[in-house]
């Protein structure tokens, strides 16, 4: 049984959630769907409708991305291998970690 895919309300909660984490409040863009006539700011239904369509898109695609397991790496193990290398945002921060 193939799984349900999420309602727009459900994906608008995980944008809002997505974007708060990172300090981006969409309530500070105009309501409605038209552009701020003043500042062209888009409106936030459109932003949501935009970032909706791109969740529908691309999210099931990234996330079944697996980074290259390491060269000579047998079959079996290359995508338990190939976890160990998942990419960070900061890496210069795992980086003083690990040499530390």
């Amino acid at each position: 049984m193939a799984p349900t895919p999420p309602s727009d309300a459900e994906l608008d909660v995980m944008i809002r959630a997505r974007l708060a984490a990172v300090g981006i409040d969409l309530d500070q863009l105009p309501p409605g769907a038209e552009p701020d006539p003043e500042t062209g700011a888009p409106g936030q239904a459109a932003v949501l409708a935009s970032l909706r369509s791109f969740a529908r898109r691309s999210l099931a695609e990234i996330s079944a991305w697996v980074p290259p397991a390491p060269s000579g790496t047998p079959a079996e193990q290359a995508v338990e291998l190939s976890q160990q290398a998942a990419p960070m945002l900061y890496p210069s921060i795992a980086t003083a970690w690990r040499d530390a």
